[in-house]
């Protein structure tokens, strides 16, 4: 008898377990890629529980959050960011911080990068970006929702090699080649090694870069060979892999190798392009980290040593018109703006890039919600419908009208959880 009065007291309390009901405006349907107007969406514990037309009766129980004057849309997600860093133009700082300097700072720009509106992000590289990710998880400190490459795979020289540009005796030093690897076996082994560090995803450089002290910012620098052998290994673990690449050698090496995604894709060319096409290649374009580390070399004297300030200049006159051709091309594309490389926070900038090449402005809303988590292979993301994670997000105004209102975000909430609600 008292296991039955328990049974039927959880099934009471159960039965009355407040409901979260917000009222929206407007809410932007990216499923049906149009804008409903005066609509409830009706939250349970985590999840979206229904989405109705109209603003339903609530309960005494619920909880009424108003956001009839705002423009709703699901939780924004960033596939390309540097949540452990930002730009600083002192190059020794990296050699005056330990690893918990690093993690403490990250813990401002995790935040930052929530309340404007990305309650989801995918960290493409860098030394503490798994524990931030774990200790978000755990509720320890505020935060997106974090996918993470772990550090990024680089070849002997390239683009992610930390040695490029220091004396000969700190060229040794095995904790700075930790990213390196040069043929196919190091690669599959560096490959397991991040997977049991704990990494989601493997990012790889496989051509050169900007802000490495490298002469080459775009030349090939991973054999298809040894990109192959990193995708199948990834595979094998339940991991895509994301490529760095600004040449066109580098980005259609990737490509055929079955990379998930080129990141940047500044000097792409129409062969491939088709390849992209063809293969179903996401596109991540960073548009406004191009235009910003090129304002910073041109308007910054000192900012950057010579060597990178050239490399800058160069990529930020061409990276939007590269994916302007990329998305009139019918390449996917899945926003990312490389956070780090220019203030945390900024990520809305983005938008306005890519409305200004071409994108309607419910496209782009499209590329950092529906796409983004195709790319990351998360169907519980990326959409308000019954069942999904309740990842809610509200602007003033309205963005299909006026993108830049996407830097003007007043509501987030988290799988259920408000962050902000002003």
């Amino acid at each position: 008898m008292k296991k039955l009065i328990l049974i039927a007291l959880l099934f009471a309390q159960a039965s009355f377990a407040q409901r979260t009901v917000i009222y929206c405006g407007k809410l932007i349907d990216i499923k049906q890629m149009q804008v409903q107007t005066e609509m409830s969406i009706i939250i349970e514990g985590n999840k979206i529980t229904d989405v109705q037309k109209g603003y339903v009766a609530a309960s005494a129980n619920d909880k009424v959050i108003d956001l009839k004057n705002r423009t709703v849309m699901p939780g924004l997600i960033d596939c390309h960011v540097h949540m452990d860093h930002e730009t600083n133009p002192d190059r020794t700082l990296r050699f005056s911080q330990n690893e918990a300097d690093i993690a403490f700072g990250s813990i401002q720009y995790a935040k930052i990068t929530l309340m404007t509106g990305f309650t989801t992000v995918r960290d493409v590289g860098g030394s503490v970006n798994i524990a931030i990710r774990n200790a978000i998880n755990k509720g320890l400190i505020v935060g997106p929702r974090i996918f993470t490459s772990g550090k990024a795979l680089s070849s002997t020289g390239g683009h992610g090699d930390a040695t490029n540009g220091l004396r000969e005796d700190l060229m040794h030093i095995p904790e700075l080649n930790s990213d390196v690897v040069n043929g196919v076996d190091e690669c599959r082994k560096a490959v397991r090694q991040r997977y049991k560090d704990g990494a989601d995803l493997i990012k790889i450089a496989s051509t050169g870069g900007v802000l490495s002290l490298e002469k080459d910012g775009a030349g090939a620098q991973f054999t298809e060979e040894e990109i192959r052998t990193i995708v199948l290994t990834a595979k094998d673990y339940g991991m895509k892999v994301a490529a760095h690449a600004h040449g066109a050698e580098g980005i259609k090496r990737a490509v055929r190798a079955g990379v998930a995604s080129i990141e940047h894709g500044t000097y792409v060319d129409d062969e491939a392009i088709e390849l992209m096409k063809k293969m179903g290649t996401y596109h991540v374009p960073t548009i406004i980290a191009g235009k910003s580390v090129a304002d910073s070399a041109k308007n910054k004297p000192g900012y950057f040593p010579e060597i990178i300030a050239a490399k800058a200049i160069a990529v930020g006159s061409v990276i939007q018109d590269a994916f302007a051709r990329t998305y009139k091309a019918g390449v996917k594309i899945a926003f990312g703006t490389d956070a780090g490389v220019y203030a945390h926070g900024k990520n809305w900038m983005e938008f306005v890039y890519m409305n200004e090449a071409g994108m309607p402005a419910i496209e782009c809303i499209k590329a950092a919600t529906v796409s983004a988590a195709d790319l990351l292979g998360n169907t519980s993301i990326g959409s308000i419908e019954k069942g999904k994670l309740a990842d809610v997000v509200a602007v003033d105004g309205d963005p299909i009208k006026d993108i830049k209102v996407m830097g003007n975000v007043k509501f987030v909430m988290k799988a259920g959880t408000v962050y902000k609600n002003e």
